[in-house]
């Protein structure tokens, strides 16, 4: 079968590969503990698993949920903006429901770009944002998240004709893979780009909970007008710890949303309603679930850290996200180096090249396994470390 031109030009998913490269290390006898993926491995609040048990027993509950998702389900996350943000949300026009934030990603540049488009990504970035614009035909323009710039952007250096075609620039605060943070003025500079260059600017904060050391990552909805520019995605999957749910949505700018809506009318058939239940239980959780639960990342990353120190792997806890930015050792390259890693230790991390060619010569470490596998990975590094491995 010949795959669509569409098709031919996005390779398998990343994490996808990795994942047969991480079975074969498990058919030669290795134990591999899982530090590529952000697949949180706590479970949601209480209250979460209780409310979809509840609504899966309701024998109203099975049929076809609609497209636009349930009046109590876009009231709870316009409550949880105007909680959370201080950000006021009409539920009507300005929430879309998602069946996992990642979806909505793809979809959104189908239901806006053309073939020839121009799209600004970041990189590195989350692999999604580039899939979805080859899947869409448009052209791909990256701009550089540097280290030296606390990985934000400097829009001033992106090609002024780069901008003028561009249709749309996407962002991501925390920053997946780097855990940066962006601060008000950062996010200013770019609605006002945005706004200056007729742009819709799409911001993902998925880890805008999973946060520590008292930061609170704003949501880009927080600049006065941003929803005259902007739509923001979200997700359960990581604040509640409900990857595997599939529950996420999207917010802001209602002319956009109308056309994701429009778009997955035709794609799906909206959240099945038991989640949709208990999408409304996590989205009142007290934040003092939350605190607790990242205070177990807090120490679970600095375990990594001093262990990925030892090893020359430079790195620094962030102050937000799951993850890791780790330097490989001087002469080594990203996915040799990794593939190398979970070959003679069982330890898997995700090359920096999976988010794009400013990611070469790093790895994200997840910090979402078990705190004692997360140990027991700290202990193989340093005997790792402490072999002829160089």
């Amino acid at each position: 079968m010949i795959p669509s031109e569409r098709l031919a030009g996005v390779p398998e998913y990343p994490f996808a590969r990795w994942a047969a490269h991480c079975r074969a290390a498990e058919g030669h006898g290795l134990d591999v503990i899982r530090l590529d993926m952000g697949n949180p491995d706590l479970p949601p609040p209480p209250a979460v698993i209780e409310a979809a048990c509840d609504a899966l027993r309701l024998p109203t509950g099975h049929g076809y949920p609609g497209y636009r998702g349930s009046d109590e389900l876009r009231h709870a996350v316009c409550a949880y903006y105007e909680r959370r943000f201080g950000v006021p949300l009409d539920p009507e026009s300005q929430v879309a429901c998602l069946l996992g934030s990642k979806e909505g990603i793809v979809h959104l540049q189908q239901a806006i770009l053309d073939p020839g488009d121009v799209v600004l990504l970041p990189d590195p970035g989350y692999a999604p944002y580039a899939a979805a614009a080859v899947l869409s035909r448009a052209t791909i323009v990256r701009f550089p998240l540097a280290a030296q710039r606390d990985h934000v952007p400097d829009f001033d250096a992106i090609p002024a004709e780069s901008a003028r075609r561009a249709k749309a620039i996407w962002l991501n605060y925390p920053n997946n893979p780097t855990g940066a943070v962006a601060d008000a003025e950062t996010l200013e500079r770019a609605v006002a780009f945005a706004r200056e260059r007729g742009l819709l600017l799409c911001h993902d904060a998925p880890y805008a909970d999973v946060r520590f050391d008292g930061c609170r990552p704003m949501s880009i909805l927080q600049v006065p007008g941003a929803a005259d520019v902007a739509i923001e995605f979200n997700s359960l999957s990581k604040t509640y710890n409900m990857a595997g749910w599939r529950i996420g949505y999207a917010v802001g700018n209602a002319e956009a949303l109308g056309l994701l809506r429009r778009m997955k009318s035709n794609v799906d058939s909206g959240l099945f309603r038991p989640l949709q239940r208990a999408a409304v239980a996590a989205l009142g959780t007290d934040e003092a679930w939350i605190e607790e639960r990242n205070e177990v990342y807090r120490n679970r990353l600095a375990v990594l850290v001093d262990a990925l120190a030892a090893a020359g792997l430079g790195a620094a806890i962030p102050r937000a996200t799951l993850y890791l930015w780790a330097r490989v050792p001087d002469g080594e390259t990203a996915e040799p180096f990794a593939l190398r890693l979970l070959n003679e230790t069982g330890i898997a991390v995700a090359p920096g090249t999976f988010f794009g060619p400013a990611g070469e010569g790093f790895v994200r470490v997840s910090a979402t396994a078990s705190t004692p596998r997360i140990r027991e990975a700290a202990a193989r590094l340093d005997a790792w470390v402490s072999s002829d491995w160089a």
